[in-house]
């Protein structure tokens, strides 16, 4: 129990800063496994990216789907340690690893009956739709390790023990590395190209698994007498759930509003979903960082708003936009001025690169937007109010299709749905942090009146 750090005392910065780096640095583990496959991918032409890429939307899928373990586990963990309730937020832990293995292998067994339908839908050629099948049928055995991993990450960091995830992480992605050129270019195996990359990636995320359970049982173990698989209390559930749901459909229906534009993309050749799939994972170097934040930035939300300082989450906010203030202008800097070396990095063919870097230029001018948005969706999770990040961001994610349609009706061409991404950001890095300043203005002067 010592292992549980108390955040409703003490300075501000430095607690949010010492709980952000570890849980950065776990997301950019985690986009690396992404990262290496592409690069190495890369190394065999676009269309072998393409077909990765395809598949890698329903990886995102499965992420945005067990984000109703992770957020729920986040918010009733936080919140019961805050309150003092020891016990209730071990259950909430276990209940929440236990739904997640459920729900894993449904969502695992989709992937695998629906592969060709699925991978079918982006209308690329013949042979590059095969190889995005066996990517992801192969990447459907991943998705209990996907799953409860994300929940482990939940539960470390909600007890301020962000590190753990991190250096779990770490040991997934120095096995990831190592076996990926074995099994892609047939070192010391067979050759298995696109196939290779999701087996190396698959093999990571269950050892990584592996260690979480190891390390949850062990001598250091956070929770005394804890068990992983719990039958599920109703009451345990529906609050999982209540603070999860609206933060999974919300990404799972951005997921699919991403696959809607890589669809149109796809109009023009297999380059536009290389240039989308790949341009967003080099995009996520910003998001990733927002998101350690905001992570950060709900566990610490999560505690206070149990101990009903109401003040210091509004001064932990603001603390927190400062510095995500500083990130977003570096990020969206870096993207219009070198998008042609960055994503050059990762797919070294020309026409590729002519198309990234205009990706990422439009996208660098939304970049302090989209980091905004993401800060205040973890100070909304951090009060257990989910439902206004879900609302705004599945309106104005929603408004990006028939936007890209009538902008890449124009002489934008592509290009407009990669504006249609930017205009919808800069709506939603506006109307969130103005929702949640009223949010907290308003639950502080309600608690003044009572007397709080």
């Amino acid at each position: 129990m010592n292992r549980i750090k108390d955040f409703t005392k003490g300075a501000i910065i430095p607690q949010l800063v010492k709980l952000a780096l570890p849980i950065m640095a776990t997301s950019f583990v985690q986009m690396a496994y992404t990262m290496i496959d592409i690069a190495w991918l890369g190394r065999l032409g676009s269309a072998a990216v393409a077909a990765a890429g395809a598949a890698g939307f329903f990886v995102w899928l499965a992420i945005s789907i067990s984000l109703n373990t992770r957020i729920g586990v986040e918010v009733g963990v936080s919140q019961s340690i805050g309150a003092g309730q020891m016990d209730k937020a071990k259950m909430f832990a276990s209940t929440s690893l236990t739904l997640a293995l459920g729900l894993s292998i449904l969502y695992g067994i989709f992937l695998f009956v629906a592969a060709p339908l699925l991978i079918g839908f982006f209308g690329m050629t013949e042979s590059i739709t095969q190889e995005g099948v066996t990517f992801l049928r192969i990447t459907a055995f991943s998705a209990p390790f996907i799953f409860l991993n994300a929940t482990f990450s939940g539960i470390y960091n909600a007890s301020g023990q962000s590190k753990v995830p991190f250096y779990v992480s770490v040991v997934g992605l120095v096995f990831n590395i190592v076996l990926d050129p074995f099994l892609i270019f047939g070192i010391g195996f067979p050759k298995m190209g696109v196939a290779g990359a999701a087996l190396a990636t698959t093999l990571a995320q269950g050892l990584v698994t592996t260690i979480f359970l190891i390390e949850i049982a062990g001598p250091r173990k956070l929770f005394k007498n804890f068990r992983v698989l719990v039958k599920p209390q109703w009451y345990y559930v529906k609050m999982i759930f209540k603070r999860g749901f609206p933060a999974s459909l919300q990404n799972s229906l951005f997921a699919l509003f991403s696959m809607n534009l890589a669809r149109i993309a796809a109009e023009w050749g297999y380059i536009g979903v290389t240039t989308q799939s790949v341009g967003a994972q080099i995009e996520a170097i910003s998001w990733n960082t927002a998101q350690g934040f905001s992570s950060a930035l709900s566990a610490f939300v999560g505690q206070n708003y149990g101990a009903r300082q109401l003040g210091r989450i509004r001064r932990a906010y603001f603390d927190t936009m400062g510095i995500m203030t500083v990130w977003g202008l570096i990020t969206g800097t870096a993207f219009v001025l070198f998008g042609d070396k960055i994503f050059g990095i990762f797919v070294p063919e020309p026409a590729a690169i002519a198309s990234g870097a205009v990706y990422l230029r439009i996208l660098g001018y939304s970049q302090l937007f989209m980091v905004f948005e993401i800060a205040s969706t973890g100070a909304f999770t951090g009060i257990g109010k989910t439902l206004p990040p879900s609302i705004q961001s599945i309106l104005f994610t929603g408004a990006r299709i028939p936007l890209a349609l009538l902008l890449t009706a124009t002489s934008l061409e592509l290009s407009g749905v990669w504006w249609a991404i930017t205009i919808s950001t800069w709506c939603k890095g506006i109307v969130l942090p103005i929702w949640f300043m009223y949010t907290i203005n308003l639950l502080m002067r309600q608690q003044r009146e009572k007397g709080i």
